[in-house]
């Protein structure tokens, strides 16, 4: 054959292969969907997108608050327990407790109070419709006005008891991979703490209690049928005066039950200096002397002002960054992100919330993300949100205009960097791909909204108030 026939003869299958690249390109037909759908319509479709894992999760924060009390006053599902939440203020002889309004306790912690701090609490299945509708509000940040502090200093403590049961863990824990699932999220990683759980009757639940239960219980047939895979992390509280005790038990405890946990991690507010990064350096050299291939997850930027905190944290080995809201503050810790050594968490209804950006215009994600920093979607905690991870798709490709590709590439990177084992995480990745590819192919083509009829979404208090959309 010629060289000129050779030379039109590639030209000709390189015009073919282009010309199926671009019949076969999603792209388009995303920013046409972006373009021509309400915000409602836009919310099925990101509903329906497969997803990849939400990384930055935390347990207890991300159980949805009506479905925690379906399950509180459920006896066949909290273990016979009975919970109570304070609706009254007294004038107790004696009370030194400082009880919150819907501070919640159990049974056991009730029955040891005096008769007259028992009338300021009312039993959970007791409540009248209105103050259940008060007591699930409590749990959430779903008023003008709420922000950090009413997050960390009051919705929390309110939680109480109900979030140191092991029957109620235990449900919440499927509950919650059961919204996940419906969302087509395939992994979750939570942080809990293994230790300070309790039964019923107030007895502790030794660690190897909860981690014998946990698989057990992820083992049954509910749980199997949501299609989530689910690795746990064990998280420290960073400004606690026994921090760095609890950072070695939690490498003891994660090297000793790689099953099912794969990582630590560090969370607490970052203004409470006395959690500052580098005090713990010398705990992690430690660690990483002694132990192998245990995953390090620390929350880092999670602050209004630039600080070295996001630098002294991977000073301290992390290769995952839970929030980075201040990484462009510091010109040479970009550089070393755009070379691709760690992976920020974002996390952008929780920012938003949470008041360390008053709008989207002041956040960092999309310059991140166009410069090539490894990030990714995720929700740190969406139940005390009332939102889901669309609400975190909806949020990032209305605020900016996220591409396909881009959005594609967020799911895939939350598979790509987590602690996951070497065959669970090639299997996610393998299954993120073919589910993208079979829902390019089944959207290709036909009418958008006809397809959004198969759908059946479901959004949260967070999406009605920010964009008005209701089911």
């Amino acid at each position: 054959m010629k060289p000129i026939r050779v030379l039109q003869l590639l030209w000709a299958l390189c015009m073919v292969a282009g010309l199926h690249l671009r019949a076969s390109d999603f792209s388009d037909r995303f920013e046409q969907i972006k373009t021509h759908t309400t915000k409602a319509e836009l919310f099925t479709f990101l509903y329906a997108v497969p997803k990849g894992g939400d990384l930055h999760h935390h347990s207890g924060g991300s159980w949805q608050m009506d479905t925690l009390y379906a399950v509180a006053i459920d006896p066949a599902r909290n273990g016979g327990n009975r919970f109570y939440t304070r609706l009254r203020a007294g004038n107790c002889d004696g009370e030194t407790n400082g009880w919150r309004q819907f501070q919640t306790i159990a049974g056991f912690t009730w029955k040891a109070l005096s008769e007259c701090e028992r009338q300021e609490f009312t039993a959970l299945d007791e409540l009248t419709p209105m103050q259940r509708d008060a007591f699930v509000s409590s749990l959430r940040l779903d008023k003008p006005g709420e922000g950090r502090n009413e997050f960390f200093e009051e919705i929390w403590p309110r939680f109480g008891a109900m979030g140191r049961s092991i029957e109620v863990f235990l449900e919440m824990t499927v509950e919650t991979m059961k919204r996940y699932g419906a969302e087509r999220v395939r992994y979750l990683e939570p942080q809990t703490i293994p230790v300070g759980m309790v039964h019923a009757d107030g007895s502790a639940v030794d660690p190897e209690e909860l981690h014998r239960r946990l698989k057990a219980r992820l083992d049954q047939a509910d749980a199997r049928a949501t299609g989530v895979a689910v690795r746990w992390q064990v998280v420290v509280l960073r400004f606690t005066p026994v921090a760095e005790k609890k950072i070695e038990e939690a490498y003891a405890f994660v090297d000793g039950h790689r099953d099912l946990w794969v990582g630590i991690n560090m969370a607490g507010r970052e203004d409470n200096d006395k959690g500052h990064p580098r005090r713990f350096i010398e705990t992690y050299r430690r660690m990483r002397h002694r132990y192998s291939g245990i995953g390090l997850a620390i929350h880092a930027g999670e602050v209004d002002e630039p600080n070295s905190h996001m630098r002294d944290t991977l000073l301290l080995g992390a290769t995952r960054l839970g929030h980075g809201n201040n990484v462009l503050t510091d010109d040479d810790l970009v550089l070393h992100l755009r070379s691709g050594i760690a992976f920020v968490e974002i996390n952008l209804v929780s920012n938003l919330l949470l008041e360390y950006v008053t709008d989207y215009s002041q956040h960092h994600f999309a310059e991140m993300l166009r410069l090539g920093i490894p990030c990714g979607l995720s929700t740190d905690d969406s139940g005390m949100w009332d939102s889901g991870m669309t609400d975190e798709y909806m949020t990032a490709v209305t605020e900016f205009n996220l591409t396909w590709d881009e959005l594609i590439t967020c799911g895939r990177n939350s598979l790509k960097w987590s602690f996951a084992e070497p065959a669970l995480k090639q299997r996610l990745l393998e299954t993120y791909d073919r589910d993208v590819a079979a829902f390019e192919k089944e959207w290709s083509t036909g009418e958008v909204a006809e397809k959004l009829k198969t759908v059946r979404p479901v959004a949260r208090g967070f999406a009605a108030r920010r964009w008005g959309i209701r089911f």
